[in-house]
């Protein structure tokens, strides 16, 4: 039990640790003199991401706490997804935006259906 506990606050640690920006945090940071920033396109991405932030912050899944060991690592999962969800959301508002390249951290299918299981 006192295993199953240190390597669910461990994981848990590692997830949060590693948390992905805002996308509407990273919307701001980018050009608005880029001509991509006032269209509609762009308009609709940045409402994408807020409206996103929103549903986040009422919902941040804290009552399976309640479940010990097992409760942290649901909430580890889905701090993951979350994540997910972030990078998802900032690279919308940056092809929607911006004009420059794509940067290293948003590139590469972040979709659910890649991960892959690695086998020895």
């Amino acid at each position: 039990m006192r295993i199953a506990m240190g390597i669910a606050v461990s994981a848990l640690a590692a997830t949060v640790a590693g948390c992905a920006t805002s996308p509407v945090d990273y919307g701001a940071s980018l050009s608005q003199q880029d001509q991509k920033w006032a269209s509609p396109e762009c308009q609709q991405a940045r409402a994408q991401a807020s409206d996103y932030a929103v549903r986040e912050k009422q919902h941040p899944g804290w009552e399976f706490a309640a479940l010990g060991p097992y409760g942290l690592g649901i909430i580890a999962a889905t701090k993951e997804a979350e994540q997910k969800q972030r990078k998802l959301f900032a690279r919308q508002v940056h092809l929607q935006c911006s004009s420059l390249p794509l940067p290293k951290e948003l590139q590469g299918d972040l979709s659910p259906a890649v991960a892959k299981a690695k086998y020895p």
